[in-house]
């Protein structure tokens, strides 16, 4: 076979491997979430981080939602209506999802633009069957 067909021949089998499927959304993937647990730790003053731990999410926001339904009411035992997030890193090691947050907890709306108001969030959780503290 000389080059040109064996291009030609290359061009014909791609032409048929095509991609039909749709994209898969987060909302067609299985949610069967398992609550680990959630562990804190006051890092200075309002400063407080949270480790939480679950199976069967569907990617980091559901580590990440877990870990703000944490420090919603953590807000509120303290006393607190709102928290600003400072950052969560989520780690996936099989079928483990482990979530390490931080938040600053305030009696007032704090500054910045990821700001929770801890009682909308806390119930929010609860309609949702996500634990909180």
């Amino acid at each position: 076979m000389n080059r040109a067909a064996g291009h030609i021949a290359l061009v014909l089998a791609l032409a048929g491997c095509t991609a039909t499927d749709e994209p898969v959304t987060r909302a067609a993937v299985p949610f069967e979430p398992a609550y680990l647990g959630i562990e804190t730790a006051l890092l200075d003053g309002d400063l407080v981080q949270f480790h939480v731990e679950m199976t069967g999410a569907r990617d980091q926001a559901d580590v990440a939602a877990y870990g703000e339904c944490a420090a919603a009411q953590y807000a509120l035992i303290r006393g607190f209506g709102f928290a600003r997030h400072v950052r969560t890193n989520v780690d996936e090691a099989g079928s483990r999802w482990r979530g390490d947050a931080v938040y600053v907890i305030s009696d007032a709306l704090p500054e910045g633009l990821r700001t929770i108001d801890a009682e909308v969030v806390a119930a929010a959780c609860k309609e949702n069957g996500i634990p909180t503290i």
